[in-house]
């Protein structure tokens, strides 16, 4: 038994539990209060280290643990950013991004070393290592963009790839004035920091997308996934370190390479933003707090000075580096203020320059005082410049954060279909999962479109025993959608037979897209089983049959064939829509096989927005040539037609015979797109005008086509 006497609560705390406990009721309750006088979260986590820190109440010394769980969180929060990022808007901002790039590295360093060897009179390594202080930034408020549901735009984007740009600039520029300083500058250092980033970038981005498909096809099991994720993160964060880089640049490299792996609407998403953003990430403001010494304000005018300049600079520096992008990219001003934002922060590689420097001695003094490449006064003015520009940074992403995701969600609002309505048809439990990871993608991220679960209990059956079974398989509906932040609204019906409480539910919910899995054993004879058959036939809803060979997370692209005439169709642009929406949920690139003409309104329609190439197919006889040109990781995707509509074929009628016999190792979707309410429930008179369908036709023609035509007006 232990006694209270026997307990040690001196200061600072040394006992694990006490400190582990203090920790997480900082995190806890520090941002419920500052959020009160409204003051960003992040900045009351920081306070509450300066208060609980070694200078401050000493409650809790800066020690390995402390200096451990904060380096976690640092690389934390650089892969979240290498993982949230939109790979695709990536791409087409990576000119801006590298242009922001050299902005925000150009200016603040010429500006510093200007100032440092004018002004504070320092030497000249001294002065280009201040300045390379002031180049680099973390992304200190990117849990608060994250937070805001913003963090796939094009000013995050942007500013991700000029933090890393500008990281790396910096400490190379570390790198160089610490050699030349030590005199180990030479073609050696060049061919191994070349060869070394040569092996690293190789190994991030070719072996760690080979290992994570074949982990991720093999294993489901939801902790091993968190942890495998865990260990490529850090794997990677040592190799940069081994190829002379820093470890933040090998996490954010290993967040891109595992962007596609873990699609944004996944359990496996929702349990990394949980652990990161109520753990790892608080840890390590906590621990950035714990640097700040407030009382070198009162040890003399050397440190305020070079602090002043340098909590100047930093400040100047980085806001005329936004400025420039802003008018070089005609950028809006809330986008500018969230480029300053999140560049203005200095923790980590600020860090490591300012420790390195002040490490270095140059010489002695003839008292026996070491001459520091960067001086003591340096080393306490980059500690307050941290506190003020994270708490500046902070309060700027705060308020632009909040302007920018109440304007995006007045415009998703405004465009929004309200009339969009999803229904995903449960009928064996070992697809449950994979139904409803594609129903939530068939929905942008924050639209407000609802999402049905629906199990029918059929008449005949042993109801007992399937409504058990029906529950079941509801509450895993439930529960796998509620891990990624996400709803089902679960509806269970009593019908005659399954088709017909299929097509109740839909008439009745008035829904516009349904989701139905292939059925277990579907074959030449009965390839679409009755149910299906008999939707597709007394229903004109956009219909998704869904067979699942492999994850959606280990897929590679999509391939889209579309039948001639495709564009006539009345749902033409709502399933070309939902692909759209598909693409930028899951990250695939789409490959449309279609018509001249249809590919024609598909980049109409598709204006640029989507990263998509485009093949003319013309003979559905040869539809074969497609076994040579799907690869094994692809999403085989075939837009059909209902019998008797436009774009209806009789080649279509031989695509279960393809797919059972020669696609059968791939997933595939078969996508019936939205028909006209002329036909419900009977087919086409043999008497019936067939002039007065093509006439009906050509005027939906006109309608889609002014459409985009006023839309390119628009956004023009």
């Amino acid at each position: 038994m232990i006694l209270l006497s026997d307990l040690d609560l001196s200061l600072p705390l040394k006992n694990p539990v006490v400190i582990f406990s203090l920790v997480l009721f900082i995190i806890l309750f520090a941002p419920i209060l500052f959020n009160k006088i409204k003051v960003p979260h992040i900045i009351g986590v920081i306070l509450s280290g300066v208060i609980i820190g070694p200078y401050g109440l000493n409650l809790l010394a800066r020690d390995s643990s402390i200096v451990l769980f904060g380096t976690v969180g640092l690389l934390y929060i650089m892969f979240m950013a290498g993982l949230e990022i939109d790979i695709e808007e990536f791409k087409k901002t990576r000119v801006k991004s590298f242009v922001f790039g050299l902005f925000t590295f150009l200016i603040p360093i010429l500006l510093g070393s200007f100032a440092a060897y004018y002004v504070l009179g320092f030497s000249i390594p001294s002065a280009i290592l201040l300045g390379s202080m002031l180049s680099s930034h973390t992304l200190l408020a990117y849990p608060i963009v994250s937070k805001y549901g913003i963090s796939r735009i094009r000013a995050v984007t942007m500013s991700i790839g000029g933090t890393i740009i500008t990281d790396i600039l910096s400490l190379l520029v570390l790198a160089i004035v610490t050699g030349m300083t030590k005199g180990d500058i030479g073609p050696a250092f060049w061919i191994q920091l070349v060869i070394g980033c040569i092996v690293f970038g190789f190994v991030i981005f070719y072996i760690f997308p080979l290992i994570a498909r074949w982990f991720f096809k093999r294993f489901d099991d939801n902790i091993s996934q968190y942890i495998f994720v865990l260990a490529i993160v850090f794997l990677g964060a040592f190799l940069a370190e081994v190829a002379g880089l820093e470890a933040i640049i090998g996490a954010f490299l290993s967040g891109l390479a595992l962007n596609r792996f873990i699609p944004h609407l996944s359990p496996l998403m929702n349990r990394i933003d949980f652990v990161g953003n109520a753990f790892f990430i608080p840890f390590f403001l906590i621990s950035v707090g714990m640097l700040v010494d407030v009382s070198v304000l009162f040890k003399g005018w050397g440190a305020i000075t070079v602090a002043a300049v340098m909590i100047s600079l930093a400040i100047i520096s980085k806001f005329m580096a936004a400025w420039f992008t802003q008018k070089s990219f005609k950028l809006s001003v809330n986008e500018r203020q969230l480029i300053f934002g999140l560049s203005n922060a200095r923790v980590g590689a600020t860090l490591a320059v300012v420790l390195v420097g002040y490490n270095i001695i140059l010489a002695e003094t003839p008292t026996g005082d070491p001459i520091r490449l960067l001086s003591e006064d340096v080393l306490n003015g980059a500690i307050l410049m941290i506190l003020i520009t994270c708490t500046i940074s902070s309060f700027v992403v705060e308020k632009a954060s909040q302007k920018i995701a109440l304007k995006e969600e007045s415009e998703s609002i405004k465009n929004n279909d309200n009339d969009e309505k999803i229904l995903i048809s449960l009928a064996y439990p070992d697809t449950v999962s994979e139904l409803v990871d594609f129903g939530l993608m068939l929905k942008p991220k924050k639209s407000q479109i609802p999402v049905y679960g629906l199990h029918i209990v059929s008449d005949g059956i042993d109801d007992g025993k399937m409504h058990a079974t029906g529950k079941k398989m509801m509450d895993k509906a439930l529960k796998h959608a509620s891990a990624t932040e996400n709803t089902i609204i679960p509806l269970t019906r009593f019908d005659v037979n399954i088709a017909n409480g299929i097509i109740y539910t839909i008439k009745e919910q008035r829904i516009t897209d349904v989701l139905i899995g292939l059925h277990k054993n579907a074959g030449l004879e009965d390839f679409f089983g009755p149910v299906a058959q008999t939707i597709l036939k007394r229903t004109l809803e956009t219909i998704f049959i869904y067979k699942s060979v492999q994850p959606f997370n280990t897929l590679k692209r999509m391939m889209v064939v579309v039948p001639p005439q495709a564009e006539h169709e009345p749902g033409f642009l709502h399933w070309l829509t939902k692909l759209t929406t598909i693409s930028k949920e899951s990250g695939l690139p789409i490959i449309f096989y279609a018509h001249e003409e249809t590919i024609e309104e598909l980049e109409s329609q598709l204006d640029g927005r989507l990263k998509a190439s485009f093949f003319p197919f013309n003979e559905w006889e040869d539809f074969l040539i497609f076994t040579r040109e799907l690869k094994p990781n692809d999403l085989f995707l075939i837009v059909t037609s209902r019998k008797d509509h436009r774009s209806f074929s009789p080649q279509l009628d031989r695509l279960p015979y393809y797919l059972i016999n020669y696609f059968n190792s791939n997933s595939f979707i078969l996508l019936y797109p939205k028909q006209l309410d002329l036909t419900l429930d009977m087919g086409p008179s043999p008497s019936m005008d067939t002039s007065l369908m093509d006439s009906l036709s050509e005027k939906i023609n006109v309608v889609n086509k002014a459409g985009s035509f006023f839309k390119r007006l628009l956004n023009k």
